[in-house]
């Protein structure tokens, strides 16, 4: 899959053991790559990577500080990878009303510290900046937003990864511009924004399956802060693929897909935080939830993803629904809360290879081995 374009590649993710960076660096290790981590240490705990011994699978684990410029460049410089995936970053739009500097200097100056490493270095040949589905301007509109919307962001968190965005748009077109690929540089380069994810392993401050599980695992009821609240959920492995998908078509065809892309879940699958609980109490077994009506900071209500640019340009697309995206996430839970439970690396795994398989019944480009279903 992803046209074999990963094993024996050097790929280096930056926050690779935080949620999303774990799934993505065991995803990469199956397919064969030298996986090069670079993180703050562990994020949560417990915590995914942990749980499933990554240390102890990827070829390098690096603890550093995205905003260390130099001593990101000397990893680099060391292990000059082909791939870079820059998943590193401050995620809690709660905290970022806390800690705005902090949060700046994480998620806009660490991705200039990451596009400035690249640029020095020779060997890059692809690298995906991460941002967030909050990284547009929030009207509030029932539309779900397309890549070409205005970067914006109410909270320093989404106001950061706007300015991310903007950030790696300037890159493109200053220092790794389409028109001179192949001449002053071989970079092609890219960002993605995903939905709110949801999966197994997920112990994120502030996190609504994380809550929720939470809670469920010791017989508490939930408290839920904004029960209206319409979020694009998707299953972690929807954008993983995204991403993976990407980098294999850019590093295949240098510049042709170096641009924005969203990728999010389909429209039936968008759905309140009320209702997402209710299905997540379904599948658990038991369960009940509450609204908690302390005052919060501000948040976006609505919030969708446009994702027909993936769709056809990539012949990408989300293939879970919202009800499997759930249940494959409350199994992983419970397998870690059984005393019984079974090697979670295995698990894990499995859980990757259930979803290739859906995606090979189901016909998607990635699973193919040549190009024929992108170009046709």
């Amino acid at each position: 899959m992803f046209l074999g374009i990963y094993e024996n590649k050097k790929v280096l993710v930056t926050g690779h053991t935080g949620f999303n960076g774990s799934w993505l660096s065991l995803w990469l290790r199956e397919l064969g790559a030298e996986v090069i981590g670079y993180s703050l240490g562990l994020p949560t705990k417990p915590s995914l990577f942990e749980i499933i011994g990554l240390r102890n699978k990827i070829d390098a684990h690096i603890v550093g500080n995205i905003r260390d410029e130099q001593h990101l460049l000397s990893v680099f410089k060391k292990y000059e990878p082909e791939f870079v995936f820059h998943l590193a970053a401050q995620p809690l739009v709660r905290f970022s009303y806390k800690e705005p500097k902090v949060t700046y200097e994480t998620n806009v100056m660490g991705t200039v510290n990451v596009l400035e490493a690249v640029r020095k270095t020779k060997s890059v040949k692809v690298c995906i900046i991460a941002t967030s589905d909050k990284c547009y301007e929030n009207k509030e509109w029932i539309y779900g937003y397309r890549e070409v919307d205005a970067m914006g962001g109410y909270d320093p968190y989404s106001s950061s990864k706007g300015c991310a965005e903007l950030v790696v748009a300037s890159y493109r077109k200053s220092f790794f511009n389409p028109n001179d690929y192949g001449n002053t540089h071989n970079v092609a380069l890219s960002s993605v924004r995903a939905g709110n994810m949801i999966g197994g392993g997920d112990w994120g401050e502030n996190r609504l399956i994380v809550d929720c599980i939470k809670a469920l695992s010791q017989n508490k009821t939930i408290l839920i802060r904004n029960p209206e609240a319409i979020r694009p959920w998707e299953y972690v492995l929807e954008p993983t693929s995204g991403y993976l998908w990407l980098g294999a078509l850019m590093y295949h065809e240098g510049i042709k897909f170096a641009d924005a892309w969203n990728f999010g879940p389909n429209d039936s699958d968008i759905l309140t935080v009320k209702q997402l609980v209710s299905l997540v109490i379904k599948q658990w077994g038991d369960g009940a939830y509450t609204i908690d009506t302390s005052s919060y900071p501000h948040e976006a209500q609505l919030l969708k993803l446009d994702v027909s640019k993936a769709h056809s340009l990539l012949r990408w697309k989300a293939i879970y629904n919202v009800y499997e995206a759930i249940e494959k996430t409350i199994n992983w839970y419970k397998n870690f809360y059984s005393r019984n439970s079974t090697d979670l690396y295995s698990f894990t795994v499995r859980q990757i290879e259930e979803y290739i398989k859906k995606a090979k019944n189901k016909g998607l480009a990635w699973t193919q081995i040549n190009l024929n279903s992108v170009n046709s």
